[in-house]
């Protein structure tokens, strides 16, 4: 591999994935692309598309995708983003695929704080979880997407 890993996200409402990542993940924006069906169609990813490259800042990047023949039919999609938004009845360990992407802070505390105002919604019980070495928290975005944060101050408590 040559670079980074990159992850791409399906996203119903760009700019307010793109704020979410930007304020509350510390994510910078370094590309903004318009795909056109020529390339977007054969690629297999359904046609023309806007594309945001937002940088982590330990170097990987997230890819916010959205189909530009979505771009009118915001009305029809807040409906469904709301309700994609819940948080399935199914544990993460139990679903197939892509489950969540995970994010490593010095300190998760400031940024678990600043989540809910950003419309995330905990996933965690309780909302940060000491394991080991470590505490983690599990959040989706406000498009449903997970989120695990994760950092290095758990000490030697676990939580069961």
């Amino acid at each position: 591999m040559t670079q980074p890993f990159e992850v791409g996200v399906v996203v119903r409402d760009l700019e307010v994935l793109e704020r979410f990542y930007r304020e509350v993940l510390g994510c910078v924006p370094v590309h903004h692309s318009h795909i056109p069906h020529e390339i977007g169609g054969p690629a297999g990813l359904g046609g023309p598309l806007l594309v945001v490259w937002l940088q982590v800042p330990s170097g990987g990047r997230i890819k916010l995708i959205r189909l530009r023949a979505d771009a009118d039919a915001d009305a029809d999609a807040d409906a469904d983003a709301a309700a994609d938004a819940r948080p399935s009845a199914v544990p993460l360990a139990a679903r197939r695929g892509l489950s969540y992407v995970t994010f490593h802070f010095d300190d998760i505390v400031p940024v678990v704080a600043a989540l809910p105002a950003a419309g995330a919604r905990p996933l965690s019980s309780p909302i940060v979880v000491v394991a080991r070495d470590r505490r983690i928290s599990f959040w989706v975005d406000p498009e449903g997407n997970v989120l695990e944060l994760a950092d290095r101050r758990g000490g030697e408590q676990e939580t069961r």
